[in-house]
C-alpha cells in the first residue's frame, strides 16, 4: 500500500477500509469520513476538528471514525 510504504496518514469514505487496517493489518494510519458530503465546507470543518485535537504522530498510529459533530480514536497496534 503506497500510503504506509511512505508513511503518510489515509483518507477515506470506504467503510470497508477498517477491515484491512485491523484485520490485515495494513494502513500507517486511517482518517474514516463517516459522514455525507453534503456540503465541502462541512466535511473540512470536520476534518479540521481532528487535525486540531491530534498531532501528526497520534495520527500515524490510529483509526479515526469522523462523524458529523464528533470523532473516535482508536489506536492501532505497534509492530
Amino acid at each position: 500500500m503506497t500510503a504506509r510504504e511512505q508513511d503518510r496518514i489515509f483518507v477515506s469514505r470506504d467503510r470497508d477500509f477498517g477491515g484491512l487496517v485491523f484485520v490485515q493489518e495494513l494502513g500507517a494510519g486511517v482518517i474514516y469520513l463517516r459522514m455525507l458530503p453534503s456540503t465541502q465546507n462541512a466535511v473540512h470543518q470536520e476534518l479540521s476538528r481532528v487535525l486540531l485535537d491530534h498531532t501528526e504522530s497520534e495520527l500515524k498510529q490510529a483509526f479515526v471514525v469522523v462523524e458529523p459533530g464528533r470523532h473516535r480514536f482508536r489506536k492501532l497496534a505497534k509492530k
